[in-house]
């Protein structure tokens, strides 16, 4: 499964929002400067983090995007979803009854064995990312990173 870079961005820009300080906030501007990703785009993406619950945005000169709830109560699965959907990326088209090898009907009546297992795989990965908050991931990075990702985030240029 290939999932889109903005994928990426929006898991890297919820773990940086949890290491700010409480109240504190971070502009599209500062977040596209830290990453060195285009502003306009990574705005939609973080828009889409705020419909899903996962941000608040607030205009102002303290404005910006901050984590909606606790690091605890925000999963791995529930950002990527606000991005990318819930749907499985795998769909069966039933290509087992087409062409020359296509098998007889009666041979198909049940769910497709690859469908099933695809199925599988998909909600393996889902209950793995449901597991893991970004308070989970804040504990898996060395202890000085919080400081220096709020130094240089807010920091000039």
């Amino acid at each position: 499964m290939k999932l889109p870079a903005s994928t990426e961005w929006v898991l890297h820009c919820a773990t940086t929002l949890a290491q700010l300080e409480p109240g504190a906030a971070a502009s599209t501007a500062q977040l596209a400067r830290y990453f060195d990703l285009p502003a306009p785009y990574l705005a939609k993406q973080l828009k889409a983090l705020v419909r899903a619950g996962v941000l608040t945005a607030s205009t102002g000169p303290r404005g910006g995007f901050r984590l909606a709830r606790a690091a605890e109560e925000i999963t791995l699965l529930q950002i990527v979803e606000a991005v990318d959907g819930a749907s499985s990326p795998y769909e069966c088209r039933e290509i087992r009854q087409q062409g020359r090898g296509a098998l007889p009907p009666e041979q198909c009546r049940h769910t497709c064995v690859l469908a099933v297992k695809m199925a599988e795989a998909h909600d393996a990965w889902r209950a793995s990312l449901a597991a893991t908050t970004l308070a989970g991931v804040l504990a898996a990075i060395p202890a000085s990173a919080p400081a220096r990702t709020r130094r240089l985030l807010t920091g000039p240029g």
